[in-house]
């Protein structure tokens, strides 16, 4: 399957496109392994403006989890805090500065709105 995703959190861009960041976060359980994602930035406003940039990327591991108010829940029901090593190192691959899980947290809670009860979301890697 086919996806289009843009990426418009501004220290995650150039990691991108270099080959550096190999990873993103994104809500819901659309993505599967093999599948094809066409990022994309904006060359202005989001939505209203044209692409500035492209790349294409094939998933080569996706990990279903649920976030939550306290932290991440994986599949296998482990739970890590916001504050724990694991989500530190999770939110250092996806370009978070600072690479904190709280950090982490305060993204995606600003793109998606507060964590109030659990949500799915996938970490998508290629």
């Amino acid at each position: 399957m086919k996806h289009v995703m843009s990426i418009t959190y501004g220290p995650k861009i150039d990691p991108v496109l270099d080959g550096r960041c190999k990873q993103t976060i994104r809500k819901g359980h659309k993505v599967a392994v093999g599948d094809e994602i066409l990022f994309h930035g904006w060359g202005g406003r989001p939505y209203r403006s044209k692409w500035s940039w492209r790349t294409r990327v094939i998933v080569g591991i996706v990990n279903d989890i649920e976030v939550e108010s306290n932290g991440i829940r994986f599949s296998d029901g482990m739970i890590y805090d916001w504050k724990s090593h694991f989500c530190h190192v999770i939110a250092s691959e996806d370009y978070i500065y600072p690479a904190t899980g709280e950090a982490l947290k305060a993204i995606l809670s600003g793109l998606n709105g507060s964590i109030k009860e659990p949500v799915e979301y996938q970490i998508i890697r290629w």
